[in-house]
């Protein structure tokens, strides 16, 4: 067994549980040995500790230095890029694939070309050589698509493993190897196909190693995103400052999109920021007679609040409802911390104004894991920023107004 393939693939096989475990291995063609040898190393010096992500195999390979930057696992700790692997050469980056919800490492040198697949992403190389694709089916029974997957036409296989949420299958087609890893929650499967030419194979071995092993199907929606990394659409809260279409949001939630829209006005341009207190002016050109948030005046005030936002989709079933948590404002922060989503949210003080913006950013804790850090904006570092763009803030809520109408989603999509 190649022992640089071992050690970078010792996560995969080892996140799901031993029982139900289906293998099924024969002996390849020799131009296929490689293939079984990944299949094989999947797992190697892993526990089996039955959970979908292994928290600790990911520490095998030592921390590196200069270009070789660190790659996140699947289960968002470090892992340095695996010998004869080059993170800046490949362009190695973590996304959140916003077609199937899984999140994946993906190396855009290699693969520049991004595109929609049938079920979900597509990126290639531009002769094709290489192919990474996504899928998503949201009704399907793992055992019968594991069988299907392997008498698909012009496959052979190398070796194959089933297990109880999960399966591998390694191989070749036609003259491609290829390397499928798939997770199912419930009726629904996710899952990615890595397919390159044998003659690329020298460092594809690796980083289709790579793919896989970072590869999570169902992420939590309620845990941080490693460090660096950005949901390909990013969901928060924008709190509305102006009659006429200005809104305030988090800097960090609107920076490098492609495109920002508050539904249901439209698109959104971002006028100004203030990278000091994480604040952005976002515009709706067009937009009339929005309800204002009545903004107060605290510099830092502590004690009970409500949080008023949108939280994430992926929290609340895919949809867009504005909802209300209680709070409490104190010297470290924010207690307890949201949802995801509510970067951006209005923390409303028991006189019904505006405290402040919650600020929403990602902090590596104990452990090497990432959670939330909720703070808050406070409301006089809101005017200050809104009196330097020229914006007079609402004093009061409109009679009839609730302090819901206040709040919108705002979407990023990155570049």
């Amino acid at each position: 067994m190649d022992f640089k393939v071992a050690a970078i693939v010792g996560l995969a096989a080892a996140c799901l549980p031993a029982s139900a475990k289906d293998s099924h291995t024969r002996s390849p063609p020799a131009k296929t040995t490689h293939v079984a040898a990944l299949a094989n190393a999947v797992g190697a010096g892993a526990d089996r500790t039955g959970s979908v992500v292994h928290r600790r195999a990911s520490r095998v390979l030592p921390q590196r230095k200069g270009t070789e930057a660190a790659l996140a696992t699947a289960d968002g700790t470090s892992l340095a890029a695996p010998p004869g692997f080059s993170a800046d050469d490949v362009g190695w980056r973590l996304i959140e694939d916003s077609a199937t919800g899984a999140r994946l490492g993906v190396p855009d040198k290699l693969v520049p070309r991004a595109g929609a697949s049938q079920t979900g992403s597509r990126w290639s190389s531009a002769q094709g050589q290489i192919q990474i694709e996504t899928f998503r089916l949201s009704e399907a029974a793992l055992p019968a698509l594991f069988d299907q997957e392997k008498k698909t036409s012009r496959r052979a296989i190398a070796a194959s493993e089933l297990k109880a949420d999960s399966f591998i299958i390694t191989g070749t087609q036609g003259l491609k190897n290829f390397l499928m890893r798939a997770q199912a929650h419930g009726t629904e499967v996710r899952g990615v196909t890595i397919l390159y030419d044998q003659a690329t194979e020298g460092i594809m071995a690796r980083v289709a190693a790579a793919v896989a092993n970072t590869f999570i199907g169902f992420p939590d929606p309620n845990e941080g995103l490693p460090p660096g990394v950005k949901r390909a659409v990013e969901y928060g809260t924008a709190i509305v400052v102006g009659a006429d279409g200005d809104l305030i949001a988090p800097a960090h939630l609107t920076d490098e999109c492609r495109a920002i829209t508050v539904p249901p006005l439209g698109h959104a341009e971002r006028v100004a920021a203030d990278a000091a207190n994480d604040l952005a002016l976002l515009r709706i050109y067009g937009a009339r007679n929005l309800v204002v948030a009545p903004l107060g005046t605290g510099a830092g005030q502590t004690g009970d609040v409500a949080l008023v936002g949108v939280a994430d989709p992926l929290t609340q079933a895919g949809a867009d409802e504005v909802t209300s948590t209680a709070a409490r404002i104190t010297a470290q922060g924010l207690e307890p911390a949201p949802k995801p989503g509510y970067a951006g949210a209005a923390a409303v003080d028991t006189g019904g104004n505006v405290a402040g913006m919650v600020d929403l950013k990602p902090a590596v804790v104990a452990g090497g894991s990432v959670a939330q850090a909720p703070t808050l904006v406070p409301a006089a570092a809101i005017r200050a920023f809104l009196d330097s763009q020229g914006v007079a803030p609402g004093a009061a809520l409109a009679e009839h107004a609730a302090i819901g109408q206040t709040v919108m989603r705002v979407i990023c999509v990155h570049k």
